[in-house]
């Protein structure tokens, strides 16, 4: 019988666990969507034993399905997770000491300012690829140690692990006897060299985290310990960060190939080959995957908010019912009548890098209704990704020849018309869209033997839609050029 492999897919707003062959078609699949919390503007955070147990009941469903029939084919275990998002647990227990801090938050935004000085940013540039933002884990963490009584001390003495979410899981499913990250969950942190490969003691000591916290650094396919909690002992070989996960979901192995995930957030990624590219327009130089002790680099755009404005749209302020309602409105009107919504709800990330800017929607008259704020919202997550693009252009990328997606939001038809026209760039959905779990069964197959090299792997990517650019020219940017005006009155330096 073939060998399967089971994907842990945990993600922002849902846990979802897959089970696929090695051709890399979807066999069985549970989802638990996942409570968040906001106890203060600008906070957002998770429960990690929440996490946890929505981990193994995705896992324990999906391996009960018919179609698998339990552990007996199951290879191997792949693991990606939401990058960034900062959890602090015992060692001792595997208890968290807090709620986990969630990549959105943007509490730590006024310590970033005060450590982002010339100098500093500098180095973080330098070293990282990365801006001194709330985005990402350091700030997040210092400010645990510092909140949580005793956590510093406690630290020094070597009780305490930080992880991000995929170091937590492993923890949990190798019950305590592996504590590690890899490549590219560790070049989120702002204190991995990305070109030594290895933690950096100037950037620990800048951020004031203990060394003796951090997880054990490693490729992307390769031994990340056995777990035996799903009854018998299967390996976990694969583990990357959400967006890298896709990248390798959508096959994008050659310099030039770019992705877009569309779920919570939109992450455009362009593999920039073995040699990091700095980028001269505020995007992020980072690890795409380590593969054999070899890395490669992408250069990468990161949008917070692009599904989340259309969960906005119906958990916050109930202007729609489901998610899927969006594409019928936004078929119902010829365009929003000079509307923009700009989803800054947890500030504003790529190219403009802004924690401190707000949401707003502009534009409105006495005939502006509901169907025209819900394609604003749409038509702003094409807007953000026009700006990632150009500035890709911008750092000397050449335009690209399609941009593959993936992500809950792209099965929008009317999305990824307005998105083709947006860009004037051919646009590929792929026949399975839940890329990120796919790279991550990919990557413990690779682990695991299953697969002789990245070329096996690539020869599975198969084409569901593809959408052509139709708009005109002028259209175009007389559109974008709107969106811009409409950014520019959110900024947290606007008047």
């Amino acid at each position: 019988m073939s060998s399967l492999l089971l994907a842990i897919d945990q993600g922002t707003t849902s846990t979802r666990a897959m089970v696929f062959d090695t051709a890399g078609r979807a066999v069985a699949r549970a989802q638990l969507e996942l409570p968040q919390f906001f106890p203060r503007p600008g906070w957002v955070e998770h429960d990690p034993n929440i996490v946890w147990q929505h981990a193994l009941q995705t896992c324990r469903a999906a391996l009960a399905a018919p179609e698998v029939g339990g552990t007996a084919r199951i290879a191997a275990i792949g693991v990606a997770n939401q990058r960034e998002t900062t959890v602090l647990w015992e060692r001792k227990s595997g208890a968290p000491l807090a709620p986990a801090i969630v990549w959105q938050d943007r509490r730590t935004a006024e310590r970033c300012a005060a450590l982002a000085t010339p100098a500093n940013a500098a180095l973080v540039a330098g070293r990282t690829g990365l801006v001194i933002d709330p985005y990402f884990s350091a700030t997040k963490l210092s400010w645990l140690l510092d909140a949580v009584p005793g956590a510093r001390e406690r630290a020094r003495r070597g009780e305490l692990a930080f992880g991000t979410i995929d170091s937590f899981l492993l923890w949990r499913l190798t019950e305590g006897r592996v504590h590690a990250t890899d490549a590219s969950n560790a070049a989120r942190t702002l204190l991995f060299d990305i070109h030594r490969q290895a933690w950096d003691d100037e950037l620990l000591a800048l951020f004031d985290i203990p060394a003796s916290l951090l997880p054990e650094v490693r490729d992307n396919a390769g031994d990340f310990g056995v777990t035996t909690l799903f009854g018998r002992a299967i390996p976990i070989t694969g583990m990357a960060g959400d967006q890298q996960a896709a990248t390798v979901g959508q096959a994008c192995f050659s310099p030039g190939d770019v992705k877009s995930t569309y779920g919570t957030g939109c992450f455009v990624v362009q593999h920039t080959g073995e040699t990091p590219v700095a980028s001269n327009n505020r995007l992020l130089t980072t690890v795409c995957y380590r593969l054999a002790g070899r890395t490669s680099y992408a250069i990468e755009g990161s949008i917070f908010v692009a599904g989340a404005a259309v969960q906005w749209l119906r958990d916050a302020v109930g202007l729609i019912h489901h998610a899927g309602d969006t594409e019928a409105l936004a078929r119902e009107v010829p365009d929003t009548g000079g509307v923009y919504l700009v989803p800054a709800f947890t500030g504003l990330g790529a190219p403009y890098w802004d924690p401190l800017a707000r949401g707003a929607i502009l534009g409105l008259t006495r005939d502006s209704g509901i169907r025209e704020i819900v394609r604003a919202a749409l038509e702003s997550v094409c807007y953000q990704t026009r700006d990632l693009v150009d500035a890709m252009r911008a750092d000397g990328a050449p335009p690209p020849a399609a941009l593959r997606v993936d992500g809950g939001m792209v099965g929008n038809d009317w999305l990824m018309q307005f998105l083709a026209d947006m860009l004037a760039v051919r646009v590929e959905r792929p026949a399975v869209t839940e890329t990120t779990a796919l790279g991550a069964a990919y990557l413990a197959g690779l682990g695991a033997g299953l697969y002789a090299g990245l070329d096996e792997i690539a020869a599975n990517w198969r084409l569901q839609k593809a959408f052509s650019p139709q708009m005109d020219e002028e259209r175009r940017e007389a559109l974008y050029l709107g969106w811009h005006n409409a950014v520019r009155r959110t900024l947290s330096g606007a008047t």
